[in-house]
């Protein structure tokens, strides 16, 4: 594993995070994969290529060793699933991801295709012991074009019925240009809050909300449910994350990694509802294709440190905005993972306090 962590890197863990952290925390969204069938090229138009660039493998052993080099003095524990390409080889990314966590000792999710039948989807979360599904819109049938895909299009309610029978997790990364405000994308995450009441729906990425653009009414619309929870992952929007302590509390936000692909080197910004990668030049290859990657030079690429700790600073910066305790920290960094992953039948250690 290449993965430099340079001076930048430790004043800004040491000065801005180390303290407001959690001596144990749990990282609700992570990505495990082998080099040889883990990430293939993004032919499918549907996703973004730009992860592509920072890892071309993440074994439960290099998630750790990351764990190690960015959270010096931290215990923390994966929640982790197969990567979401190639989606022809779902089998092999699956028996992967089973196996790092069964090595490591940590909880998973079963990377869902929607075509499975319902027993089949029960067989398998039974026989593996995974904690819940991860369900992504790429997965959706060819047909559909890329920006008409509906939740319910890749996570149908036959498999909705077994998880949440099960009382299980859903890891949801909705789908449409319109993210969080489409008012498509509101409706359906609605009608599972109110249809499904056992399962532990978390809306990744705080619903994709990664510029002001994105909300719209959304935060505004699901802060009136009573029981999904949004993860922070791969977002830097320290507006957005104060919006959303605002609309569900400090309960209800969790936060995820998104690794290997945090490892990125880079600060993110917004230009007309877009969100813009800004990484050192030449770090990442040919980016200029990307309307998400820009790079940059001289001193402005040398104060870059991790998109991981971009994110944490992010949380941080709205946690003083609304006013948040110590202990609220210890809620998003740990124990709303917790509790919901030992609803969901992981038992932690008994060290685990």
């Amino acid at each position: 594993m290449r993965f430099e962590v340079k001076d930048v890197d430790r004043r800004v863990y040491e000065e801005k995070i180390r303290g407001s952290l959690p001596e144990r925390m749990i990282d609700c969204h992570t990505h495990v994969f082998a080099k040889q069938g883990g990430r293939g090229p993004a032919a499918d138009q549907r996703l973004v290529t730009w992860p592509d660039r920072v890892a071309d493998q993440n074994p439960i052993e290099d998630l750790m060793e990351t764990y190690r080099l960015v959270f010096p003095g931290k215990t923390v524990t994966p929640l982790i699933f197969a990567n979401v390409r190639p989606s022809d080889r779902l089998y092999e990314l699956n028996s992967f991801s089973l196996d790092e966590a069964r090595k490591a000792g940590v909880p998973s999710l079963l990377y869902v295709h929607p075509d499975w039948g319902a027993e089949t989807l029960e067989e398998k979360l039974q026989a593996e012991g995974r904690q819940g599904i991860k369900v992504y819109l790429n997965l959706a049938p060819a047909y559909i074009p890329a920006d008409e895909i509906r939740i319910f299009d890749f996570l149908p309610p036959a498999h909705l019925e077994v998880v949440d029978r099960l009382g299980l997790i859903v890891m949801l990364h909705i789908p449409r240009p319109g993210r969080l405000r489409d008012p498509v994308n509101l409706a359906q995450i609605l009608e599972i809050e109110a249809r499904y009441r056992n399962l532990h729906l978390i809306v990744a990425h705080i619903g994709r909300a990664y510029c002001r653009e994105d909300v719209g009414s959304g935060l505004d619309v699901l802060g009136r449910t009573e029981r999904l929870v949004f993860d922070v992952t791969a977002s830097t929007n320290a507006w957005v994350f104060a919006r959303a302590l605002e609309a569900v509390g400090s309960k209800r936000l969790l936060f995820g990694s998104d690794l290997p692909i945090t490892r990125m080197r880079m600060r993110r910004i917004c230009e007309n509802g877009v969100y813009i990668n800004l990484v050192p030049k030449g770090l990442y290859g040919d980016v200029s294709a990307d309307e998400h990657m820009r790079e940059v030079e001289g001193p402005e690429a040398e104060k870059l440190t991790f998109f991981l700790y971009e994110e944490i600073l992010a949380v941080l910066a709205a946690a003083r905005e609304v006013g948040l305790a110590q202990a609220d920290l210890g809620d998003i960094f740990y124990g709303n993972s917790r509790r919901i992953l030992e609803a969901a039948g992981y038992a932690f250690g008994a060290d685990s306090v």
